[in-house]
């Protein structure tokens, strides 16, 4: 589900900017962009994530700017770089060549700078990145249950739509019957003549055919399933799997009836109908 929060700080120590952002995925995949300072924190900053937001494409980034407090970091060994840049220049000397260049060369001779220890994260620092990160992924987390407001109108909108589909399906079933019955015996008419079969068995035949078609069943239980699509919804715990669950249920109904119809008038709601549970399963991409 899209997401998106950020949480700035600025201290003595140097300013630090966190953010999380979120888009649709069915699992939870991280990409985590940190300062090198930051490394060693990285497999608590994904459990951290993954904790509060459970499915989404995640990326986290934190940027951290040193303040004028952040002491040198960095060393020279003169006494090597000297000797670097006397070599060098000799070397020019003998072939006449410029010593333009040649004090950037002996800097970046071997073991000229030197490295005044490792950057390290202390508990001061790593409770200052914890506290930013968790406002950032409240206010992400805030994004989505906004956009998840919007979606349930939605999903709730579609599956009223295939309610009437359904309702259209019903109100069709009765003639769709009785058209059947009616072009069987004039089908069987036609072809045998008034005299030319029995009527109590092509009876029983229609009825046995009929049944075959019949699809009370089904629409009783895409009815069910709506309505425990719509109660799903409403429930406050995560329930984007469940819902997808629910959806491949009502589209096994609506393609049985689908399949059941023989009838041009109905299968146009059932097209409706499927077209309605597409946009469903589209958005359900988005809940959690």
């Amino acid at each position: 589900m899209t997401g998106f929060g950020q949480a700035t700080s600025n201290s003595g120590e140097g300013s630090l900017s966190i953010e999380v952002k979120s888009l649709n995925s069915k699992f939870l995949d991280l990409n985590l962009r940190l300062p090198k300072k930051f490394s060693e924190k990285e497999l608590e900053l994904r459990n951290l994530i993954a904790d509060r937001l459970e499915r989404g494409k995640v990326s986290l980034s934190i940027d951290f700017q040193p303040g004028l407090k952040q002491e040198i970091r960095q060393q020279y060994n003169d006494a090597l770089f000297a000797s670097y840049y006397t070599e060098l220049k000799k070397l020019a000397d003998k072939v006449g060549a410029p010593h333009d260049g040649l004090f950037q060369m002996a800097l970046n001779s071997p073991d000229v700078v030197q490295s005044n220890g490792r950057e390290e994260l202390d508990t001061t620092e790593w409770e200052r990145v914890a506290s930013l990160l968790d406002e950032a992924i409240k206010q992400c987390d805030k994004f989505r249950s906004t956009e998840g407001k919007s979606l349930e109108g939605k999903l709730a909108g579609y599956i009223e739509n295939i309610r009437q589909g359904l309702l259209q399906v019903e109100e069709i079933d009765p003639k769709r019957v009785e058209k059947i019955r009616t072009r069987i015996r004039g089908n069987i008419t036609d072809f045998f003549g008034s005299e030319g079969f029995d009527a109590n068995r092509l009876e029983q035949e229609i009825i046995f055919y009929i049944e075959k078609l019949d699809i009370h069943e089904e629409r009783v239980r895409l009815k069910t399933h709506l309505d425990y699509f719509l109660k799903v919804i409403g429930e406050k715990q995560s329930a984007g799997k469940k819902l997808g669950f629910i959806a491949q249920e009502i589209g096994r109904e609506i393609n049985t009836i689908g399949s059941k119809a023989n009838d041009a008038e109905m299968q146009k709601h059932v097209v409706l109908m499927k077209e309605e549970l597409e946009k469903i399963k589209e958005q359900l991409n988005n809940v959690l």
